[in-house]
């Protein structure tokens, strides 16, 4: 069948690369894509906010499948809308993506159905939320309610911390995302994320990841869309597979159907553990980025059969097989991000560098004009490489990496440092 592909990340990069080796994919495009998509997945002729025109050029092309890639046009309808057109989707609904693009309505779900997070509280009132602080005190955690990719969480160790973070909110620094806030107790523990894939009725188990959210070396510095990522997470062993699936991933499936919104789709969810347990700390409607990268390098299963699976509510005796390699993503991103940063700085080397053994480039956001490759966002290449332990793959990333010559770029040179020292000190 012929593939569209909507979103223009490294994300999208991964899976397109993924789609692609399918033999059940004959023609695969993008929407809009970027320079290093294009290179597999030509850009569709429509415009993405555009849902008509999407509508015709999947009529045009005869696509069989979109694959929705970013949360934005979930939280939009893009789904709901192709769908009422006869069109398969791999991606949920605009009221069940509120699980994202709304956290004070995923937390009232949690609340409602029993399902472990931290405890919380939502706000619209600057006053409320600053008493609400200082009667709770840090470290305390706050959130924009809405979509502010991946930008509008903070973890702040003092109270003066937290009420800065929450007059940023009303003060419109995450523009509408802010008008609501949640902020929720401090949970202790090691960030790992879950993925799985949902047909409305049901969950499988896609695979486990984690990622490196802050900026500098150490988990130090501002929180970013993510700056490296691996997979296996060694922390989360199959007592904690089966936990999550348990006591999270399964009764929030149930509890969407019983609100009138079945999810279809990828869950992704954001985990704390401690002492063998898992709480939830958000839910993502789509695929991570850049766990995505890592995790299709692992993946063994026909992913057009999966998503479709998932599109047509029939996942039963579908399961999803990863192989016992590891994989690690290092992502290359513009100095300054995430605050401002320079565009169209020159990438040299890239062909050397994608012709390391055991290694694949993904692109994020990158341009190819007069024959120079070129950087047009913050996080602009996502550097993976694969081997037979965790080790053995953050040598073979980082080889690529070091034959890319880019004055403007800079890298976290330490992803995988937790789990690798804890393999070494075992």
């Amino acid at each position: 069948m012929n593939i569209l592909v909507i979103g223009s990340g490294g994300r999208e990069h991964a899976l397109c690369w993924t789609l692609k080796k399918s033999p059940n994919c004959e023609k695969i495009f993008s929407l809009p894509g970027n320079a290093g998509i294009h290179k597999i997945a030509p850009p569709a002729s429509a415009n993405i906010s555009d849902f008509k025109s999407v509508v015709e050029f999947c009529k045009s092309e005869r696509i069989g499948l979109v694959v929705i890639g970013p949360e934005a046009p979930l939280v939009d309808g893009m789904a709901d809308f192709l769908e009422a057109k006869g069109i398969k989707v791999f991606g949920c609904s605009q009221k069940a993506a509120q699980l994202e693009g709304s956290k004070r309505f995923m937390k009232d779900i949690c609340k409602k159905y029993n399902i472990p997070t931290a405890e919380y509280e939502s706000f619209t009132s600057v006053v409320l939320a600053k008493e609400y602080i200082k009667k709770k005190g840090a470290p305390i955690v706050v959130k924009a309610s809405g979509l502010a990719a991946g930008k509008g969480v903070v973890v702040a160790q003092t109270i003066e911390e937290a009420i800065k973070a929450v007059e940023d909110n009303f003060s419109g620094r995450f523009g509408d995302a802010g008008k609501e806030i949640v902020i929720e107790e401090f949970l202790e523990g090691e960030e790992a994320s879950l993925f799985a894939l949902c047909d409305g009725e049901r969950a499988i188990l896609f695979g486990s990841a984690q990622d490196h959210k802050t900026v500098g070396e150490g988990d130090t510095g501002p929180n970013t869309g993510g700056m490296g990522t691996y997979t296996p997470a060694p922390i989360v062993t199959e007592a904690i597979n089966k936990q999550v699936m348990d006591k999270i991933v399964n009764p929030t499936i149930a509890a969407m159907k019983n609100e009138g919104m079945p999810f279809k789709g990828v869950l992704f969810a954001g985990l704390m553990i401690k002492n063998g347990a898992a709480k939830l700390l958000e839910f993502n409607v789509r695929f991570g980025d850049p766990e995505t990268q890592s995790l299709m390098l692992r993946l063994e299963s026909d992913l057009v059969e999966l998503f479709l699976a998932a599109a047509e509510g029939n996942l039963q005796n579908k399961s999803v097989k990863l192989s016992d390699k590891s994989a690690l993503c290092v992502v290359m991103a513009t100095k300054g991000y995430p605050e401002n940063y320079p565009k169209n700085t020159e990438i040299k080397n890239l062909s050397a560098a994608e012709k390391t053994p055991d290694s694949i480039i993904f692109h994020a956001g990158t341009k190819y004009e007069d024959g120079k490759w070129l950087s047009t966002g913050g996080r602009v290449l996502s550097v993976c490489g694969i081997g037979d332990n965790l080790l053995k793959a953050q040598q073979i990333a980082y080889e690529a990496v070091d034959k890319i010559k880019w004055d403007e770029g800079f890298c976290r040179r330490d992803i995988g440092f937790k789990s690798i020292k804890r393999i070494k000190n075992n």
